[in-house]
């Protein structure tokens, strides 16, 4: 009796509690309302999401950065295998990304105005890390010459229908 009554708590600790369950599920997001040109956060794994809604010329404007990019096919493994594309994305009006700079962790903030003083005229939007630089562009990839080593981490999703998405799954 004594060593059942030791053993249990030690034979629990192998299980994750259900508050650890949750921090690791999936997060189905409502994306009815997003408009064209704009991004929402959600929160996945104590992690910042992006969910970006691009705009026509967005997209369009996305082979002009190639040259700029460090990874433009996104061939480094950082993103689920239907997302390694131009866009990064499973439909290419919607970018779905982890906002946490591949730098040192920073959270970048979203720029989507063209051409700003402080960024160049040669840039076409996208997500610019404050704490040391980096820049990203608007399918999540990281520019040349930036300390930042790689692109923005995508996790893995779905489509549940044309209004909802699943974040965390993609089985």
């Amino acid at each position: 009796m004594a060593v059942a009554g030791v053993a249990t708590p030690f034979l629990m600790s192998f299980f994750p509690s259900e508050r650890a369950k949750a921090a690791g599920a999936p997060v189905e997001v409502d994306i009815s309302k997003l408009e064209p040109g704009q991004k929402i956060n959600v929160e996945w794994r104590g992690k910042p999401v992006w969910l970006l809604s691009r705009t026509k010329q967005q997209i369009a404007d996305l082979p002009k950065n190639d040259p700029k990019l460090v990874d433009p096919k996104s061939e480094v493994e950082q993103q689920p295998k239907y997302c390694q594309n131009e866009g990064r994305s499973i439909k290419p009006e919607l970018l779905v990304a982890v906002g946490i700079c591949t730098h040192l962790g920073c959270s970048p903030t979203f720029r989507p105005d063209l051409a700003p003083a402080d960024l160049g005229p040669d840039w076409l939007g996208g997500f610019y890390c404050p704490c040391h630089g980096s820049k990203f562009d608007l399918a999540a990839r990281v520019f040349k010459g930036v300390p930042a080593p790689k692109n923005l981490e995508i996790p893995p999703h779905k489509y549940l229908s044309d209004t909802r998405l699943l974040i965390g799954d993609d089985k």
